[in-house]
């Protein structure tokens, strides 16, 4: 089916982006469409992914942009990378980080320039009665969004800037850590972050980097 979860929360993750943010970084950034709309903000955009297949894809779809528009593509593990302190005015995350341990938003937080900003589109463990309950409403919700891009893709089929549908998909793994575990390290981790609930099985966790912190 066309409606990817994922590419449905891009605005709002674009919405975290901090005025004049010239440097990025998409952590886990699979085929790299996500690495590639922030590209075509004018941004300095790196891409890192464990999985060498996806980066190689998300090299061949970027291949025909404008070198200004062309993010960079590395195979990489979050956990072991070396990321340059203090570098990154974005950094972003995008369904990626339960497939690593969760301390490794440390080294993300320090990968921040001052000012910077850190945005997380999680994946969570259900384990409470308000996890099914935003479950239950998202299956019809899902539902109707699936046969409303279906239908608008049959009529207007995509294309334009964004390559079509890549060959390679990224790995896949069910989430381990319950929401209210993440609220709990991302405060000892995070200070200062938020944490909200979204429907599509997600949730966003934004951290801003002080201004005077190194």
């Amino acid at each position: 089916m066309p409606f990817d979860h994922n590419d449905h929360y891009h605005r709002l993750l674009l919405r975290q982006v901090p005025p004049g943010c010239r440097t990025a970084l998409d952590v886990g950034c699979g085929t790299g469409r996500f690495a590639r709309l922030l590209a075509r903000r004018g941004i300095d955009t790196d891409g890192i992914d464990a999985s060498a297949e996806v980066i190689e894809t998300a090299r061949a779809a970027s291949a025909g942009l404008p070198r200004r528009h062309r993010p960079r593509f590395r195979h990489a593990d979050a956990t072991r990378a070396e990321l340059p302190h203090g570098h990154y005015d974005f950094i972003s995350c995008l369904a990626s980080l339960h497939h690593m341990p969760f301390g490794t938003v440390a080294a993300l937080r320090d990968a921040l320039a001052p000012g910077g900003v850190l945005a997380v589109l999680g994946c969570h463990r259900e384990t409470s009665p308000a996890d099914r309950a935003w479950s239950l409403a998202a299956v019809p919700a899902n539902a109707a969004a699936r046969l409303a891009v279906a239908a608008r893709e049959a009529v207007c089929p995509p294309g334009g800037g964004e390559p079509g549908p890549p060959s390679t998909v990224a790995p896949v793994r069910r989430p381990e850590t319950a929401l209210e575990e993440v609220r709990r390290e991302a405060g000892v981790l995070l200070p200062g972050s938020t944490l909200r609930r979204l429907l599509f099985w997600r949730y966003l966790l934004v951290f801003r980097k002080p201004a005077g912190t190194a």
